[in-house]
């Protein structure tokens, strides 16, 4: 069970953590993504990260602002988002997947409920 945080309205140029917190032993064995969904959107991928946090992936559009991290001692992923703008509005999601790096939604099984960013302009 995946659960989202850290969510909230921000200024455009502003920062927000995001906290996923994974429930069970099994986390480490887990590859993590995080998606967002705008209003009227489909959902999309934004960053990945393997299971040992060594490899990370971006989309292009928050490449150099958001950061992908993990520490699997607490159990929990984590995403950085600085210099936020308001196309970065959408309710987030973390996902676990056994596939490293991947973009695709399919190829993860489970997700968290969510979180709603608003940046404000």
């Amino acid at each position: 069970q995946l659960q989202a945080s850290g969510g909230g309205l921000v200024q455009a140029g502003g920062s927000l953590r995001l906290s996923c917190a994974a429930s069970g032993r099994t986390f480490s064995r887990y590859a993590m993504g995080w998606f967002r969904q705008a209003p009227g959107k489909e959902r999309e991928f934004v960053a990945a990260i393997n299971w040992s946090g060594h490899n990370t992936y971006y989309a292009d559009s928050v490449k150099g602002r958001f950061t992908i991290s993990r520490d699997n001692a607490k159990n929990t992923a984590y995403l950085q988002m600085n210099a936020l703008k308001p196309d970065d509005t959408a309710v987030y999601y973390c996902a676990a997947s056994l596939y490293s790096g991947s973009y695709e939604i399919s190829q993860y099984p489970y997700w968290g409920q969510g979180t709603q960013v608003t940046v404000s302009s």
